[in-house]
Order: structure tokens, then sequence, then C-alpha cells
């Protein structure tokens, strides 16, 4: 891996982790159908979406 991809995937990553933190700031006074449209997001967002619903609580909370 060059150190060009390294630098874009860090950067992805960092925006990333950003994004989340304002889906979590937004789940605190999100409506049933907001938080349904934020995990459709973060669904689509992230790579591995299951572990991230899961630290944010919200996989349970959908079943």
């Amino acid at each position: 891996m060059s150190i060009c991809e390294r630098k874009r995937e860090l950067r992805r990553k960092r925006h990333r982790r950003e994004k989340y933190r304002i889906f979590k700031r937004k789940l605190l006074t999100a409506t049933a159908s907001e938080r349904a449209a934020i995990i459709e997001k973060i669904r689509k967002l992230a790579p591995d979406p299951e572990v991230v619903l899961k630290n944010l609580g919200l996989l349970e909370a959908q079943r």
C-alpha cells in the first residue's frame, strides 16, 4: 500500500468517526422515524455496520 492510499484511508476513517459523533448526538432527540433513517445512513457509511450499531446501542433496539 502506498502512502497516498494510506492517507486517503485515514481521511475516510476520520470522516466516518466524525459522522458517528454527529449521528450519536442526533439520536438523543430523534423520533422513531428519524432513528430508522439514521440507522440506514450508518449502514451505508460503515464498512461493518453491525459492529457500529452494536457499539451505539442501536442493534438491540431495532430488533
